[in-house]
């Protein structure tokens, strides 16, 4: 059945609840081909570099995909895949630059808080043993300040970034550098929203982090008498275990998490590039 799902017009966004309703509406119309795209990317973690990278390119393949269905071009999943492998090398190198990236504003945040630091030594030293209370409350309140304007500056410059894998994994003449750059245009004016939208997406995962937890503790208790004894079976055993709970409970999550990127994606393309098309309502 094809329907709009938001407004009609591409110059008014969609709202936080239309985003989500229909990433989770894509996500349980292609269920199967998502969750299987999702584990066999898990499975390639456990291969360092080449399988990180393809890793990237398979969860960035279920955005491409999910964005297909909503331009009204569908796309077999081995077709997506030959694209995405295509390219496999430029993801390794987005993902490279992200890590950069990473590190960049870490070092920048801890050169800011060493700052802080140091002047907030030196203006408690200058009262000697008799500090002043409301002073040092004062300190207090601005140091606060400071570390919550801190962790929404990093937030912000996060989300910039939010959108690298689509460009990659969708748009012709991208590669990995160009993508970031790409990521950031579109993310213009729009930071605070997908962050909205990102939290909305969040909280409707909790409840499977909870099982994850229950589960992880469950099978700590039960293994923890032979961990202590250092049995190497029942060592393997219980990491098998954890490894089939977290890449089971990741392959649930994240594609739901690229179907809503790919929401954003197509929302934030159709303002501003006038893509004027409509979301279709794949509900089953």
């Amino acid at each position: 059945m094809t329907g709009n799902i938001g407004s009609p017009s591409p110059m008014q966004p969609l709202t936080v609840g239309n985003v989500v309703s229909a990433g989770m509406r894509l996500y349980r119309s292609h269920f199967r081909d998502y969750f299987l795209l999702a584990l066999q990317a898990y499975l390639w973690v456990l291969l360092p570099v080449y399988g990180w990278a393809k890793f990237y390119a398979l969860t960035s393949l279920i955005s491409r995909l999910a964005f297909g269905e909503l331009v009204n071009q569908p796309e077999s999943v081995s077709s997506g895949k030959r694209f995405v492998n295509s390219r496999l090398w430029q993801f390794l190198l987005a993902m490279l630059l992200l890590f950069l990236v990473g590190i960049g504003i870490g070092i920048g945040m801890l050169i800011i808080f060493s700052i802080l630091t140091v002047l907030s030594a030196a203006l408690i030293g200058q009262g000697g043993q008799a500090q002043n209370p409301a002073t040092l409350v004062l300190l207090g309140l601005i140091a606060f300040v400071i570390g919550i304007v801190s962790l929404l500056a990093v937030l912000w410059l996060l989300t910039r970034f939010y959108l690298v894998d689509l460009p990659l994994a969708v748009e012709d003449n991208i590669d990995g550098a160009s993508a970031i750059s790409r990521s950031w245009e579109i993310t213009q004016g729009y930071v605070w929203r997908i962050l909205l939208i990102s939290f909305v997406g969040f909280l409707i995962t909790i409840p499977i982090q909870i099982v994850v937890q229950i589960l992880t503790r469950v099978l700590q208790f039960v293994f923890l008498p032979y961990l202590l004894e250092g049995a190497s079976v029942y060592i393997l055993l219980y990491i098998l275990l954890v490894l089939v709970i977290s890449f089971g409970s990741g392959a649930l999550v994240v594609p739901f998490y690229q179907s809503i990127k790919a929401v954003i994606y197509y929302d934030l393309r159709s303002r501003r590039e006038g893509l004027g098309l409509k979301l279709r309502d794949r509900e089953i």
